[in-house]
């Protein structure tokens, strides 16, 4: 089968310029494309018939749908894909997005939470969507662990971190733990933890339980596996996800199949479900991604579309993204830049404050 890039490879120059047509005009007004609207903005003269029949062709390969019988096309997800990917020309950011952006960055406050709440209502005003900001965590690297027995199912550790923040998580240790076991469990974290952060944690630990499985007993190496699963990666969070203009998802025309689309987004946004899984999202490298519909799994988006980019600290580490949702036909050209001179700007902003 085909990749996308090779459909388009093979597509001529009339097929290429139907498809990027009727692309353009959904994105532009959410309706159907039709044959003869096309014949008056072709580069070459050609008759509605043949348009029709390029139409059918690009149906079949499954880039184009028709929402209605005798209606025009509209691009398909794998369409939208295909177009974003090899045809998208995003625009360079405009003075006036710019400006609107830099006034809501400009302050000198040191406050982060009203900084990123500002972000979120710039960046739903200026896209018209609903837009997506994670805060970073409070990441100092550690300095000490300890452990504290508060009974047979029962446990504190104890977190103290080079900036002097202390944090107390209570957890479930594994079966059998005894005084000596934890304190070896302990004196192994703190043996490789100094320095690094929590989240940098998991994957030193289990690089060296495996190197240095001898030097564990199989209570203490029960204790630290087990436990930093809990107090670690189940513990608590401390990103924020900051959710603005939603109602923007609601504004126009909306069906009782977008309604529902919409009002179980609204619900996924509430619970904040998958909150570390939307930065997650962005751990494949720089930039701006686009996900459209059904691609995402991590809200409930189908016929929506989520462009999101990372921001990174001082030390080039992500530590957060900002993000927007709207419908599939979102004006991507437009929005792309936005987003992604709105994450390097607060990226930039985190440094400095860092």
């Amino acid at each position: 089968m085909n990749t996308q890039s090779e459909i388009l490879k093979d597509m001529n120059a009339r097929s290429r310029e139907v498809f990027r047509r009727v692309v353009e005009g959904y994105l532009n007004n959410g309706e159907p494309v039709g044959s003869r609207t096309l014949t008056r903005s072709m580069t070459e003269k050609v008759s509605a018939a043949t348009i029709r029949n390029v139409m059918q062709d690009l149906e079949i390969l499954g880039l184009l749908g028709s929402p209605h019988v005798s209606a025009g096309r509209i691009p398909t997800q794998s369409g939208l894909r295909m177009f974003v990917d090899g045809l998208l020309e995003v625009g360079d950011l405009a003075t006036e997005d710019q400006r609107r952006i830099d006034e809501t960055l400009g302050s000198n406050e040191r406050d982060m939470t009203s900084m990123l709440d500002r972000v979120g209502s710039a960046l739903s005003g200026l896209t018209h969507g609903a837009s997506l900001v994670l805060s970073p965590k409070h990441e100092a690297p550690i300095k000490h662990i300890e452990f504290v027995s508060l009974g047979p199912d029962r446990a504190l550790v104890v977190l103290v971190f080079a900036d002097g923040h202390v944090e107390n998580r209570v957890f479930t240790p594994p079966h059998g733990q005894t005084p000596s076991s934890m304190r070896e469990a302990a004196n192994f974290l703190n043996a490789v933890a100094e320095g690094k952060t929590l989240s940098e944690l998991s994957a030193v630990i289990l690089r060296e339980i495996s190197s240095r499985r001898q030097e564990l007993d199989v209570l203490a190496r029960a204790m630290v596996e087990d436990g930093l699963a809990q107090w670690v990666n189940k513990g608590e969070r401390h990103e924020r996800l900051i959710v603005r203009g939603r109602s923007n998802l609601l504004e126009g025309e909306v069906d009782e199949k977008d309604l529902e689309r919409i009002r179980s987004l609204f619900d996924d946004l509430e619970r904040k479900r998958d909150i570390a899984d939307f930065l997650e999202l962005t751990q494949e490298g720089e930039g701006v991604r686009i996900f459209i519909g059904s691609e995402n799994k991590l809200f409930s988006l189908s016929g929506s579309s989520l462009v999101v980019s990372p921001y990174m600290n001082a030390e080039r580490k992500i530590v957060g993204a900002v993000g927007v949702i709207g419908p599939t036909r979102l004006n991507y050209g437009r929005i792309v830049p936005i987003v992604d001179y709105t994450a390097q700007l607060v990226g930039r902003l985190i440094s400095d404050q860092g």
